[in-house]
């Protein structure tokens, strides 16, 4: 059976006549070995695929309104997190992380849940003082619907694949993921295997500037290479990378968001977190697009680190597979350790149908996708 070639249009115009084929990343490996790829590649045009990992390499970017007399903002809490001002009159930057040194156990990610849930979150603003500018301060609170403009940025949002984090070290240890115990008694991996979006789709290639994406069960937009960028990056025979690989910033609406799907969290001895489900459309353009998306998570590998060395390349155990990890039981230097995913598979799942339903009806947009810049490597500091 010939793998015949498609275009995003043919697509976009069966997703207009309703006669789109739509199915998850995990359903379409499971036709793939219930008969054969061509089969599954004949019968599937477009993939959901998702997942929900922690993050803190984001922020609340929120446009505030004017105040009588006018004050320009350079300093600020909101919900009793530090804020930062100085990008326009009356522009608020908030970080997701942070929140070690707060007793409350707050940062940005706690403050942004508050907020979707409808609370009055209060507001402290320090002003700069001009004759245009005179007000020095303003104490006030802020609701969601009462914000003309506030965006989520993730910086990070997408990442090709994760890693699986162990400790050589003895007793309890503090990670971005989770607390490792050590020596080398438990390991956290951070990416959902054949479920996620860069595992299905090596190199995110389809996620150029602009494409839409479902983050939290609002269409949000790519904004380009993301923090950490590092197309590069060693590869499986197939295509996908077998480190973090290529990453993508995306923006998104916060009344939007769906606190369902975005949940806060706070780590000892790391700080705030946000858990967000994030899912994206995984088109089947040909045979190269259909081989790369139906390798299961026995052929996926994801490197093993170990975080008890804070260097800045941590020492490696090689690569185990997506199979042993989900599975719950990995091998590492000669120690068996209980595996665990830092991640929920299930927010990532229901997230997944979400998006085949919406492409499914015409709610989400299936435009011409847009290669992803393909150069970009991390630079140290020396």
């Amino acid at each position: 059976m010939a793998f015949r070639p498609r275009t995003p249009q043919q697509l976009s115009e069966k997703q207009r006549d309703g006669s789109l084929r739509v199915c998850s990343a995990l359903e379409f490996r499971a036709r793939v070995a219930a008969t054969d790829l061509a089969s599954a590649y004949a019968d599937t045009d477009v993939l959901a695929a998702a997942s929900c990992e922690f993050t803190d390499q984001g922020q609340l970017w929120i446009s505030l309104g004017p105040s009588d007399p006018p004050l320009r903002l350079r300093q600020a809490q909101l919900g009793g997190v530090a804020a930062a001002g100085g990008f326009g009159a009356g522009e608020l930057c908030l970080p997701l992380g942070g929140g070690l040194s707060s007793p409350q156990r707050r940062g940005g990610a706690q403050v942004l849940d508050e907020l979707l849930r409808g609370q009055a979150v209060p507001l402290e603003v320090q002003g700069e003082g001009s004759q245009l500018h005179p007000r020095r301060d303003l104490q006030t609170t802020l609701q969601l619907e009462r914000l003309g403009s506030s965006r989520l940025l993730l910086s990070r949002a997408i990442t090709e694949n994760g890693v699986v984090a162990v400790s050589s070290s003895e007793g309890l240890l503090s990670s971005p993921i989770g607390s490792l115990q050590g020596p080398f008694s438990n390991a956290l991996f951070s990416c959902s295997g054949a479920r996620s979006i860069g595992l299905t789709m090596p190199g995110l290639e389809q996620l150029g500037p602009g494409q839409p994406v479902l983050v939290a069960g609002a269409i949000g937009r790519v904004l380009g290479p993301g923090s950490g960028h590092q197309p590069n990056c060693r590869r499986q025979a197939s295509g996908q990378a077998k480190a973090p690989g290529a990453t993508v910033a995306v923006g998104v609406e916060l009344r939007d968001l769906n606190p369902h799907w975005i949940r806060p969290c706070f780590f000892e001895g790391h700080g705030a977190a946000l858990l967000v489900a994030i899912a994206a459309p995984v088109l089947l353009l040909g045979e190269r697009q259909a081989r790369q998306a139906a390798v299961p998570d026995s052929a996926l590998e994801a490197p093993v680190l170990d975080f008890s060395i804070p260097r800045r390349i941590r020492p490696g155990f090689g690569t185990v597979s997506y199979g042993e990890l989900l599975a719950g039981r990995i091998q590492v230097d000669g120690h068996k350790l209980r595996a665990a995913p830092a991640c929920s598979l299930t927010l990532g799942d229901s997230l997944a149908e979400e998006l085949l339903k919406a492409l499914e009806s015409g709610r989400f947009p299936l435009s011409g996708h847009g290669p992803l810049d393909s150069s970009g490597r991390l630079q140290p500091l020396d």
